[in-house]
């Protein structure tokens, strides 16, 4: 596995290998890597001959009072997993490489960006669309594998994309699991015991809204009652939002007729968690 560091190396290590005729699969991560990150890496390699994943923690994504200093940074482990799996190239930029001195340009996806996290985390789909058009333009790959976990943003992306006329495919992945539930993600190693045992309350109301919905209750305001109920049972964790929402259009859903989808925020003690889960009538 080759490392690059500079947007110039990793440009050029991309364009020798289209020369080549291979299809280049993407994987964008912000480092801390755990199975979900994993099963995206393994999805790219499927439908790829080179496989790039990218580890950027990136700053214009985090709001004042966020998690950006103390976001976990495991580079040497996540190397060794990433070369476990049999990545081509992985792309280590700084800061500073990815935002040159006095940058004033951002990609923002009006009316998508404000819905779901964008309400209480202003301006970060505008940090994690600038940074993905980056990318996209420095790797130019054919294929990027995003994960479901983050449904927002993957519909935030697949906008972007259309828009822009990107030629580049994206590739969904499913929510990867701990065995009692808990969504994987690199916040969880910021939840003490008793946090990641309150913090199953996100999967359990989930399963609560797909289970009532079987039963046949298509109206949303009523699912949604259904799901925040589940978390009066866990009070330490505090409910940022629960919505039912189009998956494209991040809009509102009323009555649910087609794909829905369910997504809930909320912080087990300081650290904000998201999960979610699709409605199929």
């Amino acid at each position: 596995m080759k490392i690059c560091t500079t947007v110039k190396e990793m440009h050029a290590a991309a364009h020798a290998a289209r020369r080549e005729g291979k299809r280049i699969g993407f994987v964008p991560t912000m480092g801390a890597l755990h199975e979900g990150h994993l099963s995206l890496v393994r999805a790219a390699k499927a439908q790829s001959d080179t496989v790039v994943v990218s580890i950027f923690v990136n700053p214009v994504q985090f709001g004042p009072n966020e998690d950006l200093n103390r976001y976990p940074r495991p580079f040497e482990r996540d190397r060794q997993l990433l070369e476990n799996e049999g990545v081509d190239f992985l792309f280590a930029p700084s800061a500073e490489e990815m935002y040159p001195a006095g940058a004033i340009t951002y990609v923002t996806v009006e009316g998508l960006s404000e819905k779901l996290c964008g309400k209480s985390r202003p301006r970060h789909f505008r940090g994690v669309t600038t940074v993905v058009a980056k990318l996209f333009h420095i790797i130019e790959p054919d294929l990027a594998c995003f994960g479901q976990k983050d449904a927002a943003q993957a519909a935030i992306i697949r906008r972007m994309v259309r828009d822009l006329h990107l030629p580049v495919e994206i590739v969904v992945c499913p929510i990867v699991r701990e065995p009692d539930g808990l969504a994987m993600s690199s916040r969880n190693a910021y939840l003490d015991p008793q946090q990641r045992r309150s913090a199953l309350v996100l999967s359990r109301s989930l399963g609560r809204v797909v289970e009532v919905f079987g039963k046949g209750e298509r109206n949303s305001d009523r699912l949604i009652e259904v799901g925040k109920q589940v978390f009066e049972d866990e009070p330490s964790v505090r409910l940022d939002y629960f919505e039912i929402v189009d998956p494209e259009t991040l809009e509102p859903v009323v009555t649910v007729r087609g794909a829905a989808l369910v997504a809930v925020a909320a912080f087990a003690g300081t650290t904000r968690l998201i999960d979610n889960t699709v409605l199929q009538p």
